[in-house]
């Protein structure tokens, strides 16, 4: 129950418990006992909605931040990711292999904001050795959702 219980939740966190426990062919109850386990595990680690902020009035700005690390003696990369992932501004810190070691998500009301981030609190750091910047433009998909459902599919169709 509990994969099934995981993927049909990361679709929809407002699902009716009582169509999740038939989707599931259980219980009610038991959903919720599932659940509650499943967040004292910190498996489930929250619940998150997924807003399309270009159709609001609300101006934000999504950069992704490359960090280069030299990592520290018995701590390796955490101790620093730690001190990144504890600044309000950041939304997401992932260790990811390649040519930098960090990513770093953040979400501002401007261009500038995120730039003064990175050159007065990230860029100090010490064993940051460099950063790279990416600002998101346009957001197609997003959690596996499609943002705008205009954009027709325009592959050519090829039958037998």
């Amino acid at each position: 129950m509990r994969e099934e219980l995981l993927s049909i939740i990361e679709k929809n966190s407002r699902i009716d418990l009582k169509e999740l426990a038939v989707r599931l062919g259980k219980d009610e109850i038991d959903v919720v006992n599932e659940l509650q386990k499943l967040e004292d595990e910190r498996i489930i680690c929250g619940y998150h909605t997924l807003i399309n902020w270009e159709k609001t009035s609300i101006d934000k700005v999504t950069a992704l931040i490359e960090v280069k690390v030299t990592p520290q003696r018995g701590k390796g990369f955490d101790r620093i990711a730690s001190r990144i992932y504890n600044y309000p501004e950041v939304r997401d810190v992932y260790l990811m292999s390649g040519g930098f070691d960090l990513l770093v998500i953040l979400e501002e009301k401007s261009l500038k904001d995120i730039a003064m981030f990175v050159s007065e609190k990230l860029s100090t750091l010490d064993s940051i050795i460099s950063t790279g910047t990416h600002f998101i433009l346009k957001k197609y998909k997003d959690h596996g959702t499609i943002i705008d459902e205009h954009i027709r599919d325009e592959r050519e169709v090829i039958t037998p």
